[in-house]
């Protein structure tokens, strides 16, 4: 089937023709909107034997038995700087190897468009007053200004690489709210906009109707240098939203209320994709909170086809009115636009009455773990009960379950304007009562756009948030990364001698154990309304839904329903407060940046000049030993186990991104190299420095190892010496000693942030194959793309019931192409014992990349032959 085809559009009074591919010359009603973006991808960008594939799309019948492999040719790629440097970094060394190899460097040159946002790299060193955001800054452009320097550097050395400078948003923000055009406009050709991003919660820009999700940094190499993405054939979850949201709940209390159900239906590696009545009400604000959280309940998008919502944002984000007009024609023309007739064909159904959802919160762990808001009180004292160590009793001061951190962060709700708004209204009425923040509570306001700072000065409630403490503290993820800088000093020393159990409350979308801060152990998500509320009596451990929040100024006890604000209160707020122009004027100089960019200096030149004594930026070690031969397959003989791990291990937990002490070997590294303590930043802001990462990895300090079951933190039991000792050091005496390596874990190995660091490091430890019983899509893809083998338990089988010997090894026999299982063989009560593992290497493609020692070497050596 042909399904070349052209529309006609009218501007300006003239006739403008576009080249368009229509899939919906075939008969495509019963297909989801997300695979349909797909298909499209797919008949556009593979001209010859497709035939078999588009057989595929056109029978869908919601099964996936069959295992279809397709290829996904992204129209853009974007980044942030934590995962951005070391892209560039890769890029940079690339180019350095295809000199090496008499190729031609300017060959290493993204091509399709490509955005790097930095935005991870602002800490909460200052809070609470008007300079904090300026401070921040200062202190930022201080610690990363060699970090900036390549990226200025790789602005004007690639071509298709723009960069936005810091304290201009989030990421997810800008990209919705700028970047994205849902429909792509290039050389008068028309076709969906879709991105692969090296954040996880790229998936945000799906409430817009544009497909994209998450990727490691190695593959958004290779897709900006024009490899595919191979996938397979994705299973697509229906969720039938009906209802409208109570007066009393949010957007945030609905993702969360989403993120519990979808993870109990195992989404992971699936799309979903929303329908129903519900969507008439859903902003695209709306949409987008839920189709953020993806990484949090397991799929791969959450996605929301283009409709009125879709039209009217673009407009009042400032798109051009013409363009706008192009998105509704095209994607009625192509079958993408969404229409409710339509009998579409899910792989599975769920739904859910949003007219039910509850205010709530989730933690103390993790995004899954939603409780409402009556129960937080139950929650928090069990979960004291289970932490606590020393009988040591509370008594004047601080408690356990104190809250140190209030933050209002994060891509997923610090631009939703019904929620930061609505936490703005109940600010003021707090105010006007006379309440205040406790003081012992460390208060944030980082929004993800810089928009919103002029709707809340137009709107009166920017002077509320900073009377709170909420001032502005920088625009960037901040807290919801870890960079939430250090708790206030006066309470710091009694929260160690206490031993006190203590709490943060973010707008976030991670609380995974040790990300928010070092020295807190519970960390909850809430709408911002909720942190603002908490930060009030600062202790997690009340139910504020009954109890007093303070009292006013006559001595009367106050209670949240006293200042929650009304919905339609917060609706008008809204609609008269923010308009297409604040977009505008917010977006004119997004690539400029401040003075402090524009007086960083960087050489004019394709090749970077790197410094032997930086510790932020060294060459790539991947491509030091390029050479046409294959990967071989050999097995894996007498293998030890670095470490063996249990459930939800996070790439936080393998590659932390926060703070480090002088005591880790990452800090005695620096510290050796003269770096002082006060100058060690961040893990994440020393990803271009593999010398620091590789000592980093399985660093975190609440990292759970049961070959050391008395002990958390990045420890091991080096099983020769029968010593324990840190993880990178037992991994040097093993690669000493020329032993192979092995890493077994449970379900849902590398879930959280699409961290391509957890899989390089685990590369540079000298870990050959990571067994688990399920991997988190993004990681598994990241392992296969460095090189490192994944595998999985057989159905029903673990670790566990399989009865292994920790202290014992493996042999992993050798595997062939396109192999499905290997048998490992080790020994059990002092007998051999042999059993079979899946091997998760899923396509043709991941194949082609494994043989090559990973996804870059593969590309690296396709551009140098060519």
């Amino acid at each position: 089937m042909d399904f070349k085809d052209k529309v006609t559009h009218i501007e300006d009074k003239s006739e403008q023709s576009y080249d368009i591919y229509n899939i919906n010359k075939a008969d495509i009603k019963h297909l989801p909107y997300s695979l349909r973006v797909l298909f499209e991808n797919y008949v556009r960008n593979n001209k010859s034997n497709i035939k078999e594939v588009v057989n595929k799309f056109l029978s869908w019948n919601g099964s996936i038995q069959d295992q279809t492999e397709i290829t996904f040719y992204p129209s853009r790629v974007i980044m942030q700087d934590f995962t951005g440097v070391p892209a560039v970094v890769d890029l940079a060394s690339m180019r350095d190897a295809v000199k090496e190899l008499d190729g031609d460097p300017s060959l290493i040159n993204p091509q399709c468009q490509t955005d790097l946002v930095i935005d991870h790299s602002v800490m909460v060193d200052h809070y609470g007053t008007e300079d904090s955001k300026d401070l921040n800054t200062q202190l930022e452009y201080k610690r990363n200004i060699e970090r900036y320097r390549l990226l200025k550097w790789g602005q004007g050395a690639f071509r298709n690489l723009r960069i936005v400078p810091p304290n201009n948003g989030i990421i997810h923000q800008i990209n919705i709210e700028y970047i994205s055009q849902v429909i792509f406009n290039k050389d008068k050709t028309l076709y969906p906009d879709t991105v692969v991003g090296t954040d996880s919660h790229t998936t945000m820009v799906n409430g817009l109707g544009v497909l994209g999700w998450g990727v490691g940094g190695i593959e958004a190499e290779a897709a900006m240098l024009g490899q595919p993405i191979p996938m397979l054939l994705p299973e697509v979850i229906g969720f039938n939203l009906t209802g409208k949201l109570s007066k009393s709940t949010t957007a945030t209390d609905l993702v969360l209320t989403i993120v519990e159900q979808l993870r109990k239906a195992n989404v992971v590696g699936k799309f979903v994709e929303f329908y129903g009545d519900a969507l008439d009400h859903l902003s695209i604000a709306d949409r987008c909170t839920i189709a953020n959280m993806a990484p949090e309940y397991g799929a791969t998008c959450g996605f929301f086809p283009i409709d009125d919502m879709t039209l009217s944002y673009m407009d009042t984000t400032g798109k051009d009115k013409a363009h706008v007009k192009i998105i509704e024609e095209y994607s009625k023309k192509v079958g993408l636009f969404r229409n409710d007739s339509d009998k579409i064909i899910y792989s599975n159904s769920l739904s859910l009455d949003i007219s039910t959802v509850q205010s709530c919160l989730s933690g103390p762990k993790r995004p899954e773990d939603r409780v409402n808001l009556g129960d937080v009180k139950t929650v928090v004292t069990d979960e004291i009960k289970k932490q606590k160590k020393s009988k040591h009793q509370n008594d004047s001061g601080l408690a356990d379950g104190a809250i140190m951190i209030a933050a209002i962060t994060s891509c997923t709700n610090t631009s939703n304007p019904s929620v930061i708004i609505g936490a703005g209204l109940l600010a003021k009425k707090a105010v006007e009562k006379g309440l205040k923040v406790k003081d012992w509570v460390k208060t944030s306001l980082a929004p993800g756009s810089r928009v919103v700072k002029n709707y809340l000065e137009k709107a009166k409630l920017s002077e509320y948030f900073d009377k709170l403490g909420f001032n502005i503290i920088g625009y960037g993820c901040t807290t919801c990364i870890g960079n939430s800088g250090p708790l206030k000093d006066k309470y710091t020393d009694e929260i160690t001698n206490k031993d006190l159990i203590v709490s943060s409350i973010l707008s976030g979308n991670r609380n995974f154990e040790g990300r928010i801060h070092p020295e807190i152990k519970m960390n909850f998500l809430a709408s911002p309304m909720l942190v603002i509320a908490y930060s009030l009596v600062g202790q997690i451990g009340l139910d504020i839904s009954t109890e007093s929040l303070g009292k006013d100024t006559n001595g009367k006890d106050v209670y949240l329903d006293d200042i929650w604000p009304s919905s339609e209160e917060i609706a008008s707020v809204v609609h008269d407060n923010i308009d297409r122009k604040m977009f505008t004027d917010s977006y004119s100089d997004l690539f400029e940046g401040d003075s402090n960019w524009k007086d960083i200096s960087t050489a004019d030149s394709e090749y970077f000049d790197w410094q032997d004594d930086s510790t932020y930026i060294q060459p790539s070690p991947f491509f030091e030993n390029i050479n046409e031969e294959l990967h071989k397959l050999e097995s894996i003989t007498n293998a030890y186990p670095l470490l063996i791990l249990g459930d939800s291990v996070t790439t936080d937990h393998i590659s932390p991104a926060g703070s480090f002490k002088d005591t880790t070997p990452a800090g005695k590294f620096l510290v050796k190299n003269g770096t002082q303590v006060a100058d060690f930043n961040s893990y994440g802001s020393r990803r271009g420095n593999y010398r620091i990462m590789q000592r980093g990895t399985f660093a975190n300090i609440r990292i759970a190892n049961k070959l050391v079951p008395e002990t958390t933190g990045g420890f091991t039991l080096h099983l020769p010496s029968n010593e324990q000792m840190p993880i990178f050091d037992a991994a040097e005496k093993y690669r000493q000693s020329n032993d192979n390596l092995i890493v077994f874990a449970g379900k849902n190995y590398g879930c959280g942030s699409s961290r391509d660091w957890a899989a390089k490091g685990t590369k540079l430890l000298g870990v050959k194959a990571v067994i688990a019983e399920s991997f988190e899509r993004i990681h598994r893809s990241n392992l296969v793309g460095m090189g490192v083998l994944p595998l999985e338990y057989m159905e029903n089988e673990t670790f566990e019931s399989l009865g292994l010997d920790k202290l014992s090894q493996f042999t992993i026999n050798k595997i062939n192409i396109n192999d499905k299982v290997v048998k490992v063989t080790t020994s059990k009560n002092n007998s051999p014992f042999e059993f079979n593992l899946k091997i998760r290497i899923d396509t043709a493609m991941e194949w082609n990349y494994f043989m090559n020692d990973g996804i870059l070497n593969y590309v690296l050596k396709n551009i140098a032959s060519s």
